[in-house]
């Protein structure tokens, strides 16, 4: 069923509705990051859809200004699995212990998770006793049925909830991580997951946390998918004007640096972290024009440093390869013009439905990461920089003797 979403050029705020956005950081036209090419597809023509980042000034939100449609940001053949990711089957593995020891979870207990994908979050709550439900409308719902994790395959609106209310019941969790941010008409996603949730019913969402995007100049998680960018001041605002209270909130590592974030129906009282939180945001700067002129600067300098590794390399007859090729990753290459004329192919892990595939716009082969260890190229652009640490030594011990390219916060090469 297709999402009754809005879609297209952004004219106000998407939470307060102020009509004077400000201009942030602008990255051209850009494909979809998920619109992987067939070899025949290389023929045909791609269309690119503008991806600029804006902010407004009332109340601080940072989001694109052009809504995609989520059937082409999210297409039914989707060439993502959570549970490929070690990263996120750890963080959702004590998401799940944390949430049942928080709310004194039973197994009569539904839990319900938005774009949940294959259904790893949901297997942790599942090993537990608990009844889950998933709400994925691509393929991947397929390997959650498959796995045993109910999932109903389709897009979260008003016709899905009624269904699901009337079938399940109302969800005393419902989770939404690395979505959240990603649903547009959040008027209808907010009255949507209260519909959802028991009365005293949580909502656990995990967003890439803005703070985390300035620290680290992480500029490469700007992709069509990500509607918004948060931090806590407008989620505030957000749910107290949909009668909800934002309850608690807390930093995690996940995903380079997200923030967790816990919300109830009602007035309730609000705990000290997030007062804290606020006051951090506030005292960085984030809410001062100045602060993201200076920001737009960053990742310009940024750009130019790698993209002068990488022709340095090229310049003395080096073969480069990428490593993992993920959203954030495409939205690196296209906005560097980092191509297969710079690198011959980009490894991924063993199972990943990319391989065989081609990345948009840039036309780079993703291949298995085996074939890095067979030919032994002089470089490896890193492009999962985030959690390139854990990556370099995974590539060391399968037995890797080359070069890293790290390409962010400050593009460097590590032998």
């Amino acid at each position: 069923m297709k999402s009754e979403q809005f879609v297209g050029a952004v004219k106000k705020c998407q939470i307060c509705s102020n009509k004077n956005l400000e201009l942030v950081l602008p990255l051209g036209h850009q494909l979809p990051v998920s619109s992987y090419l067939t070899k025949k597809q290389l023929q045909e023509p791609e269309i690119t859809y503008p991806l600029n980042l804006c902010r407004c000034p009332k109340c601080g939100l940072l989001q694109l200004d052009y809504i995609l449609d989520p059937d082409i940001a999210f297409p039914f053949i989707y060439p993502y699995r959570s549970g490929l990711t070690n990263m996120l089957v750890k963080n959702f593995r004590s998401l799940a212990d944390l949430l049942e020891k928080k709310y004194n979870l039973t197994p009569k207990d539904l839990v319900i998770d938005i774009g949940s994908n294959d259904g790893t979050l949901l297997q942790g709550f599942k090993d537990k006793g608990m009844r889950v439900l998933g709400i994925e409308p691509t393929d991947a719902a397929d390997v959650a049925n498959k796995n045993s994790i109910p999932t109903v395959q389709e897009f979260i609106n008003k016709k899905t909830v009624a269904k699901i209310t009337k079938k399940y019941g109302k969800a005393q969790i419902i989770t939404a991580t690395n979505v959240f941010a990603h649903i547009p008409n959040m008027p209808e996603l907010i009255n949507n997951i209260k519909n959802l949730l028991a009365k005293d019913g949580v909502f656990v969402s995990e967003s890439q946390y803005l703070l985390a995007i300035v620290e680290k100049l992480e500029f490469d998680t700007v992709y069509h998918d990500h509607l918004r960018y948060y931090s806590l001041k407008p989620l505030q605002y957000l749910f107290n004007s949909f009668g909800c209270t934002l309850v608690d909130a807390e930093r995690i590592s996940a995903a380079g640096g997200s923030i967790r974030v816990f919300a109830m129906k009602g007035k309730r009282p609000q705990s000290d972290r997030v007062k804290k939180l606020i006051r951090e945001e506030e005292k960085s700067g984030i809410y001062d024009k100045k602060f993201w002129n200076q920001f737009r600067k960053q990742v310009m300098t940024a750009k130019n440093d790698l993209l002068a590794i990488i022709l340095q390399c090229k310049k003395e007859g080096a073969r480069l390869v990428g490593l993992t090729s993920s959203a954030r990753s495409n939205t690196l290459l296209g906005f560097t013009g980092i191509n297969n004329q710079f690198l011959n192919y980009i490894g991924e892990k063993k199972g990943s439905p990319k391989i065989g595939l081609f990345t948009p716009g840039t036309h780079i082969p993703v291949v298995d990461e085996q074939k890095i260890i067979k030919y032994q190229p002089e470089y490896v652009l890193v492009s999962s920089w985030h959690i390139g640490e854990e990556l370099m030594k995974v590539m060391r011990k399968m037995g890797y003797k080359g070069k890293f390219i790290i390409p962010l916060p400050k593009p460097r090469i590590i032998k």
